[in-house]
Formats: structure tokens, C-alpha cells, sequence
């Protein structure tokens, strides 16, 4: 049962990622979510953001990405909404294989997997929608 909905819409902008991680985390506090839990998804949403605004809508100032949370009785679901074209996630290279370690950049869908219950991808005609579930239960 959905217990509180809530969105936000911000410019394609990386340096306001901070201040939607700020928006996010006010509310989870109020959800009693352990501290370790909520630095998990401070950095599971900064990827998300930095990877929606960077790869999906190409840095494209004109361009916004949108963020939704949806708070049920045993989840919390974190969206983030760009205007990309799409991508297959397994097709991302492993960034642990050694070929990989160096590299400045991939990490990002590790990062969310390893420390988010689930991550989940939307692919639309109007963009690409990562969705972050986090278990309350």
C-alpha cells in the first residue's frame, strides 16, 4: 500500500546533485531507515543522477531529469527519470575484471547493485527510468 508519494524535477545539472540527495534523505529519515542503509543510498542515488544526467541526457543543458519516491508499507522506490535513448545493462563491462580496474568511469551499476535490494531498469520512447527498491521489511 502506497503510504506517500513525492517527485522533484531538476535541470540537468551534476552540481545539484547534492541538493537532490539532500531532498531524498530528509525524507527516508523519517522512515527510521538504519544509517548505514541511508549512506548506501546516498551513493546508489548519486550514481543513478550522475549516470542519468551524464550518459542519458548527454550533459544537454535544456534537458531535466526527474526523480520520484514512492514509500509503501515494505518499500521504498527511488526513480530517476531521464531523456536518453537507452542502453543493456548486461552489456555493461564488469568493472571488477582486471581490464576494467583502472578505468574512470563504469562503476556506477555495480555500485547501485551492490548496495540497493533491487535496481531495476524502464526502457520508453521518452527515456530510460532506473528504479532503486529498498526493503523496509
Amino acid at each position: 500500500m502506497l503510504i506517500k508519494s513525492y517527485q522533484k524535477i531538476v535541470n540537468n545539472d551534476p552540481n545539484l546533485i547534492p541538493e537532490v540527495n539532500d531532498f531524498l534523505l530528509d525524507i527516508l529519515k523519517t522512515a527510521n531507515i538504519e544509517k548505514n542503509i541511508l549512506a548506501n543510498l546516498n551513493l546508489a542515488i548519486s550514481e543513478g543522477l550522475s549516470n542519468a544526467m551524464v550518459h542519458g541526457n548527454k550533459l544537454d543543458p535544456k534537458k531535466n531529469v526527474i526523480i520520484s519516491l514512492n514509500w509503501f508499507n515494505d518499500k521504498i522506490e527511488i526513480s530517476i527519470k531521464d531523456s536518453g535513448n537507452g542502453f543493456n545493462p548486461d552489456e555493461v563491462p564488469d568493472p571488477t575484471n582486471p581490464e576494467n580496474l583502472l578505468k574512470d568511469s563504469g562503476r556506477g551499476i555495480y555500485i547501485m547493485r551492490s548496495f540497493i535490494n533491487e535496481v531495476k531498469y524502464n526502457f520508453t520512447n521518452s527515456g530510460t527510468e532506473l528504479i532503486l527498491v529498498i526493503s523496509l521489511i
